[in-house]
This record gives structure tokens, C-alpha cells and sequence, in this order.
């Protein structure tokens, strides 16, 4: 037994992208919440990033803000976030959103919810600390309050809501449900299994405000299909040194690559 525990831990380590250590693997029984793997510090609370993007569509298209998959369509506006490069400088409706990870869509659908309706649907959903103060003296709420600023979560509260969303357990319509889980990006592996998710990148924050961008965490949270079986996971990454590109699209990289011989490993 423990030789085997010994290569789980040697295998998990393995998964973490070059230059980058893991902070939590969590994995879940999608139906039962049964946890199946829990490595690192899952209960601490850091920034969602773009992983609130899944949360921010169930609230879109309840509140009828967003209406199917290519609808609304809304342009680019000179001074939105624009630091995504080309992808985020073209008319994006929401599948295009999801799929680049859009900031700037993200900060129309809050500015049209609002600071309430934000709030209570984050209660409603359990998600996280729900804080929507946003970075303290700025009035930001609503451009970046999931960005490296108010609202945590951890990964743990990550698996209880997507269990929750596939399961359809959330208080929302059963169409915002339906529409945020075809936008949401699926690949299928060698070995039979269909992962969906979304990825998340953002800085901490420095004693004097700052982004530390040397230390970025990595998320990439969803869930595994195959067969009669789902399975809902959780893992977050921080960067050991600074490097180019998204910390999240790297974790989601290494984590997709080695998924088959992780899901062996699962009981």
C-alpha cells in the first residue's frame, strides 16, 4: 500500500506543468459527492478568475441577459479589456466568450446584472465568500471583482457547485442550465473519457496592491464522462516563476494529457 501511495504521490506531482507547482487535485463522484482524491490544499480560498464565467453564464441567461449560444452578439468597444490579444478585439456572442475567455463580455453581463442581482445569485449558488465589494476604495465591483480582488472560492466549494450544476440542483431556469452547459468546451480522450471545463489565470495581489505575476495561479475545473460514470474535479496551480501565455491554459494542458492514467488511479 505504500508503494502505491508512493507513485499516486510521484504521478500527481507529475501532472503540474514545467515550472509550475499543484496545489490541490480534487476529484469527486459526480452523484454521490464522495470524494475520490483530494491532494494539496483544497479548502483555501484564492481569486475564480475566468472560472466564474461558468456561474456568470448560469446568471446570464436566467436573467435573459444572454439567449442561446451565438446570441447576443455584442462588438467591441474601444477601452474594453483588450490585453487577450486579437481574440478579444471581434464581436463575441457567448459561445465565443466562453471558449477565449472574454473580459470584457464578462463585465457586460455584470454591469447588466448589477451589484443585487450579483449577490444574490452567488448566495443562492453557495459560491465561494459571494463577495462582490471588489477591490477596496475603487468602485471595481463590477469590472473585476472575480479577478485577483473580492470574491474566493476553493476548490472544494468548485466540485460542490459543478456537482450541483450537473446535476441541475442550482435555482436557476432549467434553459440557463441547458445553454451553459453547450457553451462550455468539451474534448474527448484516447482512452474513451469526454472532459469539459474551464480554465482560470490571475495574479495574486502584493503587500502594496501589486500583482505579484511571477506567482499566477492555474485553474482547470469541470467534469469527466465515460460510460455510466462522472466524475467532477478541481485543480489549481501557481507558477513557480514568470513565464508567457495563461497559467490556466497550461494547467488545463497538463492536466487533460494525463488524465487516462489519473482516472486509473481513481477508485
Amino acid at each position: 500500500m505504500k508503494h502505491v501511495l508512493t507513485c499516486l504521490a510521484a504521478f500527481l506531482l507529475s501532472l503540474a506543468p514545467a515550472n509550475a507547482g499543484t496545489i490541490c487535485t480534487l476529484v469527486t463522484n459526480a452523484q454521490s459527492g464522495v470524494i475520490l482524491l483530494e491532494e494539496g490544499d483544497c479548502r483555501t480560498r484564492v481569486t475564480p478568475a475566468s472560472t466564474f464565467k461558468i456561474p456568470l453564464s448560469l446568471m446570464g441567461y436566467d436573467a435573459g441577459i444572454l439567449e442561446n449560444a451565438y446570441a447576443p452578439v455584442l462588438p467591441f468597444k474601444k477601452g474594453y479589456a483588450d490585453w487577450g490579444g486579437r481574440n478579444w478585439t471581434q464581436a463575441t456572442d457567448p459561445a465565443r466568450w466562453m471558449q477565449y475567455s472574454v473580459v470584457w463580455f464578462s463585465q457586460q453581463i455584470t454591469a447588466a446584472l448589477g451589484l443585487t442581482q450579483l449577490k444574490k445569485y452567488a448566495t443562492d449558488f453557495d459560491y465561494g465568500n459571494a463577495d462582490f465589494a471588489g477591490d477596496a476604495g475603487l468602485n471595481n465591483a463590477l469590472e473585476r471583482a472575480w479577478i485577483s480582488s473580492s470574491l474566493k472560492i476553493a476548490p472544494i466549494e468548485q466540485v460542490t457547485f459543478l456537482r450541483n450544476l450537473i446535476n441541475r440542483r442550482l435555482p436557476v431556469k432549467p434553459d440557463a442550465i441547458d445553454m451553459t452547459l453547450t457553451i462550455i468546451e468539451a474534448s474527448a480522450t484516447s482512452d474513451g473519457w469526454v472532459v469539459a471545463g474551464k480554465t482560470g489565470a490571475a495574479f495574486p495581489r502584493q503587500a502594496d496592491g501589486s500583482f505579484n505575476r511571477a506567482k499566477s495561479w492555474g485553474w482547470f475545473i469541470g467534469w469527466a464522462h465515460k460510460g455510466n460514470r462522472t466524475l467532477v474535479f478541481a485543480r489549481l496551480d501557481q507558477d513557480e516563476r514568470r513565464q508567457n501565455g495563461s497559467a490556466g491554459i497550461r494547467t488545463k494542458e497538463a492536466f487533460l494529457q494525463n488524465w487516462d492514467q489519473l482516472a486509473k488511479t481513481i477508485p
